[in-house]
């Protein structure tokens, strides 16, 4: 697996091994399941993962499923297969839910010690009473509780007697602290809510503040990796795992998280996107979505180069997209077949060619790749051109085909405009040229020269296929949250960010399987869609232009 470079948390990890401290490294990656992975996500998969590849150790995949309201065992499975597909195997397979009366007795043993109590305020109180980041929280008329009510109130609330809401389990520590995260943080809350892992076993649930320090001790986790707006929760972290006795102490250690400029990172963002019918579920190709970029046609290899150079830091800056982009390229280039596909198509007759007959033409696999051998291209009388390749008044410099002109169709001959074909409405539908038998391309002809070089396919054994050309879904934002941004999420949708077309292949893309990429001489890379493609039809996702066609 890609070596992750030198970074401050491998730092930390040789030191500790160096020392003694620990003998070996265990880290985990925990999503919780409530919607899909992006991109962001494939950063903490690939650096929790890959450092502790890097010493022989071991990360465990642990689903923080504490809130039953917003999980579902669809986002169980998708996580599971993402994390496969990016090329890692977790060690161990755990749930939050696995350990929720190990909680429970933890939080009875923070009540006996006189730190947790049970609280009647309601949330606004809550949130009210906390106070702000320069004035000091007020202490619930509730805190001073004997430890024998609080236990009877605790087990009364397990045992299903209140309501939603009615009553929170918070933790005792200081109502003046300058980290707004210690005055009194509320870890347990009442839920009357199905879990889809524990069913209705249980009516309350532990907040992640409380749970996630608790789950990483119960698994010897050495190095709890996460990214840097958890920094300000470490304190409760360390408070958490020290004052609930748990026998191992995981160092909490933050690194920036992952932004990509026109890309929206808010997995209630990109929920919304799929509730509101802007996308057509987590797994289109314009989400930033995991399941998004691998139906678009993304390679594990190109997002794991991606995450390596982008580097392991503090710092969270936004990261051009465009990046991301250059990386699918650089894996596709050697690896994707070449071949022509006609987007808009306009049909050509070659009136010199013989009649019936069917020529076959020999065109490398891919270029770069001798060794992938070579391909048999069919050519005709009957071809089809991309419309842009032909303008009946052309611009000065216009060196493709129009009405006099010569140009060199790929791996074939020379051919000439020598007539424009239109319909009732004056549209071009059809033209009538002639070709030179003499500049079959690879017979060394040395003749005059063209300057313009134009793709077809071979009308009478092409493949009908659709073609979806992708903009970014979200204009010029880097995930601000804020107020304002809220207001202008739904704004910054592209309209344009999806463009269907109907055109043609190859006749030797017939047998093309879902997730088979290709080049696509002059259109770029292409993946066969697997969500869209039957036996009768052919669905092409554009993954990249050969060249970036958006503007930062």
């Amino acid at each position: 697996m890609d070596n992750l470079g030198s970074n401050f948390i491998k730092d930390v990890m040789i030191k500790d091994l160096e020392s003694g401290k620990h003998d070996k490294i265990i880290t985990r990656f925990p999503p919780e399941p409530n919607g899909y992975l992006h991109i962001g996500h494939a950063k903490s998969i690939i650096i929790n993962f890959g450092l502790a590849d890097e010493f022989n150790g071991k990360t465990n995949l642990r689903f923080d499923d504490t809130n039953p309201l917003k999980e579902d065992v669809e986002y169980v499975n998708s996580i599971k297969e993402d994390v496969k597909w990016l090329g890692f195997e977790w060690d161990n397979l755990f749930f939050a839910s696995d350990y929720f009366e190990e909680m429970y007795k933890r939080a009875v043993l923070l009540i006996k010690k006189g730190l947790a109590y049970v609280d009647d305020l309601s949330a606004d109180e809550i949130r009210e009473y906390r106070g702000t980041l320069t004035s000091p929280g007020k202490e619930s008329p509730y805190r001073d509780r004997s430890i024998e009510e609080n236990l009877d109130l605790f087990q009364r609330m397990r045992n299903g007697e209140f309501a939603n809401g009615e009553k929170v389990l918070r933790a005792k520590i200081d109502m003046k602290s300058p980290n707004i995260n210690l005055r009194d943080p509320v870890i347990y809350r009442i839920s009357h809510a199905t879990h889809h892992n524990t069913g209705d076993k249980w009516c309350i649930y532990p907040m992640y503040a409380f749970a996630h320090p608790l789950e990483d001790a119960i698994e010897d986790v050495t190095h709890s990796i996460c990214t840097v707006e958890f920094e300000d929760q470490r304190p409760l972290y360390n408070w958490v795992v020290e004052q609930c006795e748990m026998a191992s102490k995981p160092q909490q250690i933050e690194f920036g998280r992952l932004n990509v400029t026109n890309t929206v990172m808010s997995k209630r963002k990109l929920k919304q996107l799929v509730d509101e019918g802007f996308v057509d579920g987590w797994d289109d190709p314009r989400m930033p979505t995991i399941s998004g970029m691998r139906r678009k046609g993304f390679t594990p290899e190109s997002i794991r180069n991606f995450v390596r150079e982008t580097g392991v830091s503090k710092g969270s800056g936004a990261v051009d997209s465009q990046m991301l982009e250059h990386f699918v390229r650089e894996d596709l280039k050697l690896k994707a077949p070449r071949t022509m596909g006609i987007l808009n198509p306009l049909k050509v007759v070659i009136t010199n060619y013989p009649e019936g007959q069917i020529e076959l033409l020999d065109a490398e696999i891919n270029p770069e790749v001798p060794e992938m051998g070579m391909r048999k291209i069919p050519f005709s009388r009957e071809i089809y051109i991309e419309k842009d390749d032909f303008m009946e008044n052309p611009p000065a410099k216009y060196f493709r085909l129009f009405p006099g002109n010569e140009v060199r169709l790929k791996h074939a001959y020379f051919i000439k405009c020598e007539e424009v074909i239109k319909d009732i409405n004056g549209e071009v539908v059809e033209l009538r040229c002639t070709y030179d038998p003499l500049t079959k391309s690879g017979t060394g002809f040395t003749g005059r020269k063209v300057k313009g070089t134009i793709h077809w396919v071979e009308a009478n054994n092409s493949v009908a296929a659709e073609f979806r050309l992708y903009e970014p879904l979200i204009l010029d934002s880097t995930e601000e949250e804020n107020a304002e941004e809220e207001k202008t999420f739904l704004d910054k949708v592209n309209p344009d960010s999806l463009v269907v077309l109907q055109g043609f292949v190859e006749p030797n893309m017939r047998e093309s399987m879902p997730h088979d990429k290709f080049q696509f001489f002059r259109h770029g890379y292409f993946n066969v869609d697997p969500k869209h493609t039957t036996v009768d039809k052919l669905v092409f996702n554009r993954i990249v232009s050969l060249k970036s066609s958006f503007k930062i």
